[in-house]
């Protein structure tokens, strides 16, 4: 293990610009037609004068965070704003130097006390703190010469007792024992909204790229799909069907997860709905398919009740927590309550997911039926540094197959300057392609190449285009 630098963040400076969805998408109670990028960019300076820079990016993603119908998107995007503001006034606020995680382990506990002041939850005030440390951490790779996977590997980040949650897990031994892989199978969401077959789309885009889950197999490969449920139990028994009568078309396997966005109140009605699937012969193979549900219950009610606690039925499959991820601890309160799983999400911040990965780690080594599990979910990860860092980091998780579907409701790098598409093109010609007049994200066979990741920096040789930008409208 190499010693964790020291160094003193110097700069950061925020931007901001548009996204348009080609396709709309609802999730929960939002359909989502655009919403602004946060980029951040972040110096740091060591003790002998040297310096450099790294990079983050991060959808503003609506009624995710905060899912108060009272607010509008626009307040949402607001409150993201302002979380990553605070988190800057953080992080510049006390010049004292530190590691990276050293950083992050000394702003955690005011920041997260200064956002509830604001009336932000612990999930929205973890968003700006999770892109200042991805920033930060590329600084130091792009300092160190080194890699993202090297970076953590040897802790270069100084990940430990700073924080006393990482206590007691090995992080050191941890780290240095995972391994990424040259590919990892993308996740296809379809959405609440997302057409089937084409006899559904009543305004297509006819832009050449695929609009419907037909669409989306024949030409991406996909053999892993995440399937958002409603809570009505008929209507989503229905719209399953629909899902299983193309998946059944192959005669290869195909894996499952249910996303029920928080859209029942107990575990009783998630179990009605999987006893349901299990009594309807026209779902068999898609019930058999399933690897896990998905955070079903309405996060403040998800960790009051024990998932186990059912008299006449019981869920029959996994199932992980999600939304209510808002806390280092949140997962220790998860398996207490009989949740088998966590969700991997760059915009909860890397050190979680590796604290969770770790945990996972510890559980399952000791005796018990359970096996513990991170599953990587995130569909609004933009071409660019969003999804590379964020490829990255489930890639040397270990986790094999992870939600992606930016590349689907968006129109790659359509929208971006002509020499930024190039630049990420040039350097990272494994993950993506030039079609449809645009650089956008590469699926062959249903898998991502991540080769090109084992780069200098947080996973990306190429920089985004920051003065074809707008500063952070705070």
């Amino acid at each position: 293990m190499v010693e964790a630098p020291r160094f003193v963040i110097r700069e950061i400076a925020l931007y901001e610009r548009p996204v348009v969805l080609r396709l709309p998408f609802r999730f929960g109670v939002v359909t989502l037609t655009e919403c602004p990028q946060v980029f951040a960019h972040v110096r740091i300076v060591f003790a002998d004068g040297q310096s450099a820079w790294g990079a983050a990016a991060e959808l503003m993603a609506p009624k995710w965070f905060d899912k108060n119908l009272a607010l509008s998107n626009e307040d949402n995007f607001d409150q993201l704003r302002r979380v990553t503001a605070l988190a800057r006034e953080a992080y510049l606020s006390d010049a004292t130097p530190g590691s990276a995680f050293g950083h992050f382990a000394r702003h955690h506990d005011a920041h997260r006390l200064a956002a509830g002041r604001l009336g932000f939850n612990p999930l929205l005030a973890s968003y700006g703190p999770a892109l200042l440390d991805r920033a930060v951490l590329d600084a130091l790779c792009r300092a160190l010469q080194m890699s993202f996977y090297a970076a953590v590997r040897s802790n270069a980040a100084g990940i430990g007792s700073a924080r006393p949650e990482f206590d007691g897990l090995g992080m050191d031994a941890f780290l240095a024992g995972l391994a990424p892989a040259a590919h990892i199978e993308a996740r296809h969401t379809v959405g609440m909204v997302d057409a089937i077959t084409a006899t559904e789309l009543k305004e297509p885009v006819a832009d050449g790229l695929p609009e419907t889950l037909e669409d989306v197999v024949r030409v991406y490969g996909h053999r892993y799909f995440k399937l958002k449920v409603g809570g009505d139990i008929d209507a989503d028994l229905a719209r399953l069907g629909a899902i299983e009568a193309v998946l059944d078309r192959t005669a290869e396997p195909y894996f499952v997860s249910l996303d029920g966005n928080e859209q029942y109140t107990d575990a009783a009605g998630i179990a009605e709905l999987m006893a349901r699937m299990r009594e309807t012969p026209a779902l068999a193979r898609l019930y058999a398919s399933i690897l896990f549900v998905e955070q079903p219950i309405a996060r403040k009610l998800a960790l009051e009740r024990d998932l186990r606690d059912l008299r006449s039925a019981s869920i029959g499959k996994p199932v992980i927590i999600d939304e209510s991820d808002g806390e280092l601890d949140s997962f220790v309160q998860a398996r207490a309550r009989g949740y088998a799983g966590v969700s991997s999400k760059t915009c909860k911040g890397f050190y979680k997911s590796l604290l969770n990965a770790a945990r996972c780690a510890a559980w399952n080594a000791e005796p018990s039926q359970i096996r513990y599990f991170m599953s990587a979910e995130d569909l609004t990860t933009q071409a660019g540094l969003a999804v590379q860092q964020d490829l990255a980091l489930v890639n040397l998780l270990g986790i094999t197959h992870v939600e992606r579907n930016g590349h689907h409701y968006v129109d790659g790098m359509a929208a971006l300057p002509v020499e930024e598409q190039r630049a990420f093109l040039d350097a990272h010609g494994d993950l993506y392609e030039r079609s449809h007049g645009a650089v956008r994200l590469r699926i062959a066979n249903g898998r991502i190449a991540l080769a090109s990741l084992d780069c200098p920096g947080f996973a990306s040789a190429a920089m985004p285009d920051f003065d074809a930008m707008t500063a952070l409208a705070i």
